[in-house]
């Protein structure tokens, strides 16, 4: 893999993008985050309205351009425009919403050309740890009924850890190699 990586973090709004990619960045954010005006407001005080976008250094790779998409339809513009030049895409689901599953279905199919033609995907549950929503098992059930096996795991969009082994695994299916090599110590 040369030159920069570009990540996408991508699913419904208050899953946890801009917060990931926050978390996993080294240095300051590019955030377009505005006052919620419609009905997000009653999820969370601010949006994101064009694109989240830091950069992340991971185990001595090159450096990887993290972007976040806005999660509301009504800027899904954005979508196509973030997609290009991509290497991967990290699918966040929001298990405390009332059909999560759904949504990643929803977001799978919108983005399916972008996994499908260029780019490798990793999926992110966010927010099991205040909530009894679907486990693992049934994440990946309607993975499996799309043809998909992507990296699956429940992270903490906050925790720098948990992003950085979602972007690993997001990574290692791009390049096991490469994710090997950095994971051997130096002699």
């Amino acid at each position: 893999m040369q030159g920069n990586l570009k990540i996408l973090f991508a699913g419904p709004t208050g899953a946890g993008k801009t917060t990931a990619v926050s978390a996993v960045c080294d240095g300051p954010v590019v955030s377009t985050n505005e006052s919620a005006t419609d009905m997000t407001r009653d999820l969370k005080p601010k949006t994101t309205v064009a694109l989240d976008f830091g950069i992340a250094a991971l185990g001595g790779l090159e450096p990887i351009h993290v972007y976040g998409a806005p999660g509301q339809e009504r800027f899904s513009f954005m979508w196509d425009i973030l997609t290009q030049g991509g290497s991967g895409l990290i699918l966040l689901a929001d298990a405390s919403r009332p059909r999560p599953i759904d949504d990643m279905i929803f977001y799978l199919k919108t983005f399916e050309d972008y996994i499908c033609e260029s780019s490798k995907l990793a999926i992110g549950i966010t927010r099991s740890d205040v909530t009894t929503g679907p486990g693992i098992a049934e994440y990946r059930s309607a993975l499996h009924q799309l043809d998909l096996d992507p990296p699956i795991m429940k992270i903490d969009a906050r925790n720098k850890q948990d992003v950085t082994k979602l972007m690993m695994a997001l990574m290692a299916s791009m390049s096991p190699i490469l994710v090997r090599k950095q994971a051997e110590p130096a002699f």
